[in-house]
């Protein structure tokens, strides 16, 4: 399952890099959803953070969600909401560097075979 990239949508390649080198990050947030005895933490999509954009903010609907549902699953209910909270309140999961090399990747030509 590929993971979107919210916020990128439009923007060219020259844009994105000028961004990156202004500050700009890839992040992602986790949220907790209880029930019963099920509890599952889960990362969001990953988030494009432009220079001055606060990041808790746009983590804020998964800290929410993780307030309002992830309590509820005993043991780890309270404990992955916790979690989530934590890290949701610290501006969600750097993940920039791996996102700018998995586009470079994709990027980059093939390689040519040679012939015998």
């Amino acid at each position: 399952m590929a993971t979107k990239i919210q916020g990128i949508e439009g923007m060219k390649h020259g844009e994105l890099e000028f961004e990156l080198h202004r500050g700009a990050k890839f992040v992602l947030f986790q949220y907790c959803v209880s029930v019963i005895v099920l509890t599952f933490r889960r990362p969001s999509d990953i988030y494009f953070v432009r220079q001055g954009e606060n990041a808790v903010v746009k983590g804020l609907p998964f800290t929410l969600l993780s307030l309002v549902a992830g309590w509820w699953g005993i043991p780890w209910g309270p404990i992955y909401t916790i979690q989530s909270i934590y890290n949701n309140s610290r501006g969600g999961k750097d993940v920039t560097q791996a996102v700018v090399n998995s586009l470079r990747a994709q990027a980059a030509p093939a390689p040519i075979p040679a012939k015998n």
